[in-house]
């Protein structure tokens, strides 16, 4: 039966329709108070005029129909399909900041805190989400301070020869080390930490002034003046969020600017009165971009599924959905939450603000004007998650042919340049050398050559006492990620910060996230840093590669042929410049440098193939 044929049998009942193309791909997905009537108008040739109505309708081959109670029902059906389908119709949510949280892992015998971007079933806690993300590092470091639990990637199962230096400096209890803490003092430490993430300060604050006079009852009087201070400092907190709720409801701002396929939108969260965050939002394949339907379909993926909903939402342009979406968002909420369009005044004002701050974001994106490089270490700290922006990252590259001539690159970037000053070769070692040549043996293990070269690298910086960098950046997968993070276990360096970009895919892995790989837009500025640096590692020692192999063969060309001692290989390599050259300056010219008896040797030496010849 034909799509539209199907249209005419469908019922008038509320629902979410899918039109499929001939493959059975879903294209589009929507919602309808009224299923037939919905469906059947996208038939109607007169809606064509519309170019992404008939670019839509010239592809379906089927529709498919799901039918509900109510159209709040259609409304949730129809994003959780198009999240699950994700089909190339509908306007899809893409940015590369989402909503940072706060992660407490109950499930661990010694809790830890972590700041992220993903809410996963994982048997940990999660809290926020935080505005703006700065927030959620400052309490990380609060927590840090003052309850000493890490945020770190150490396994903690086990028990390591030394701390890292968060121990040092008083910002971890050392769990990691046996006789360092009890698990009675950790244990006191995580829960205190967990009911100030919980908001549940009072009873905390109640629970350090029991504790600070026991403390004092004992004598114990540096322990209870560290009960004293946090309680002091929690309600410094206090009071400082009653003044912010007192100055003004939570509104959040959206506006858009667009030149389809292009599209930026910026949305603002005013939390009592202030503006404490911006995210971006960037779409690159919108051909047929359609503001009635772009508006609710942003709307709907922020706010659907959200953990915190604000009062107000402030849009550029009215929907027919708003109604019905304001509903859901009230229910969802358990307050209520209303959509507004302001016309005049100075809401209308700050929409104005939060449009050019849009097209400002279009311009950074798509122009490509560069941004800082402050920006950019903060959105690169955003994007892979770590707790400190990086100030000086290190990248790592193998480069051999089939296991010759081995040698690994490492370059630097340092406050937003590439710092070349700095850039390091290795030659790898393996097993050893063969004897018969000088060459490299052939290791094709690329795992053990970036294992060797990392432990090269940062056991010299030991020695030396040398500060370690703000990320160690892998050119590679998942296993060489591995490979380097060995290689500074082995070294007791824990903690440290280390990523990998797989060469073809582009995808980001992260140590101590390898589960969550990080896929960034191709505008995205983060990924032309990265790539970037992992073109210019790769660069480096693929031309340090192509020296030793070109020194080696040369090498064995002329000191394979019998007769023909170092000297004279360099005589004439200083006169000839190249293997090649000697070859093709004939009997008469080589004659002309060293004795004819020796050129004739030399040259018939060179005609004959080499055992190197395969190398090439």
């Amino acid at each position: 039966m034909e799509p539209r044929e199907k249209a005419a049998q469908l019922p008038e009942s509320p629902g979410a329709y899918l039109f499929k193309d001939a493959t059975g791909t879903v294209l589009y997905v929507g919602k309808a108070r009224n299923l037939r009537s919905r469906v059947r108008s996208y038939f109607t040739e007169s809606r064509w005029i519309d170019a992404k109505t008939g670019s839509l309708a010239r592809e379906i081959a089927d529709l498919e129909t799901i039918v509900v109670g109510n159209e709040r029902e259609a409304l949730a059906l129809e994003h959780n399909l198009i999240k699950k389908y994700r089909p190339k119709f509908n306007v899809l949510l893409r940015d590369d900041k989402t909503y940072p949280y706060i992660k407490f892992t109950a499930a661990e015998k010694y809790p830890r805190v972590y700041f992220t971007r993903r809410i996963k079933k994982d048997g940990s806690l999660y809290f926020g989400p935080y505005f703006p993300a700065g927030l959620a590092r400052r309490i990380l470091h609060f927590i840090h301070k003052r309850f000493m639990v890490p945020s770190c990637t150490v396994d903690l199962t086990r028990s390591h020869p030394r701390p890292c230096l968060q121990y040092y400096i008083k910002r971890c209890l050392g769990p990691c080390v046996a006789g360092f803490t009890t698990d009675e003092r950790y244990v006191e430490a995580a829960h205190d930490a967990r009911m100030f993430l919980e908001g549940r300060r009072h009873d905390l604050m109640k629970s350090l002034e029991e504790r600070m006079n026991a403390a004092a009852e004992k004598e114990l009087f540096e322990q209870a003046a560290a009960y004293r201070d946090l309680r002091r400092t929690l309600e410094d907190i206090e009071e400082r969020q009653r003044i912010a709720a007192a100055q003004g409801d939570d509104t959040d701002v959206i506006a858009y600017y667009a030149e389809p396929p292009l599209v930026a939108a910026n949305l603002f969260h005013l939390r009592g009165g202030r503006v404490v965050d911006r995210r971006e939002f960037y779409w690159e394949d919108l051909e047929e971009f359609e503001p009635r339907e772009f508006v609710p379909s942003l709307l709907k993926q922020l706010y659907l599924e959200a953990e915190y909903l604000p009062k107000a939402i402030h849009v550029s342009e009215d929907f027919e959905e708003r109604p019905l979406l304001e509903e859901t968002l009230t229910e969802r909420s358990g307050h209520k939450v209303e959509i507004f369009t302001p016309q005049r005044g100075s809401k209308r004002a700050f929409l104005d603000l939060v449009e050019n701050n849009a097209k400002h974001s279009f311009e950074q994106r798509f122009r490509v004007l560069k941004p800082t490089s402050k920006a950019i270490g903060e959105a690169l700290q955003n994007a892979l998650n770590l707790l400190d922006e990086p100030k000086r990252i290190e990248s790592f590259d193998i480069s051999h042919i089939q296991g010759t001539d081995t040698v690994a690159s490492m370059v630097v970037w340092e406050s937003g340049r590439m710092k070349k000053s700095d850039y390091r070769k290795f030659i790898i070692q393996g097993e050893g050398r063969d004897a018969g040549n000088g060459a490299l043996p052939r290791l094709n293990d690329d795992f053990s050559n970036m294992r060797e070269a990392v432990t090269r690298r940062y056991r010299r910086l030991q020695e030396e006492k040398k500060e370690l960098p703000g990320l160690i950046l892998i050119d590679g997968g998942i296993g060489q990620l591995h490979a380097a993070a060995q290689a500074l276990e082995s070294l007791q360096i824990i903690n440290q910060p280390v990523a990998s970009i797989a060469k073809k895919e582009e995808i980001l892995f992260v140590l101590g996230q390898e589960d969550e790989p990080i896929v960034l837009e191709r505008h995205s500025p983060v990924l032309h840093l990265i790539q970037q640096i992992r073109d210019e590692t790769h660069r480096f020692a693929v031309t340090f590669h192509r020296q030793r192999r070109g020194k080696r063969q040369t090498h064995s060309a002329l000191s394979d042929i019998s007769g023909v001692g170092p000297k004279t290989a360099q005589k004439l390599l200083q006169e000839f410049g190249s293997v090649a050259n000697i070859q093709r300056a004939g009997l008469e010219k080589l004659s002309e440098v060293i004795p004819r008896k020796s050129a004739e040797k030399i040259l018939a030496g060179l005609a004959q193939p080499t055992e190197h010849s395969n190398d090439q």
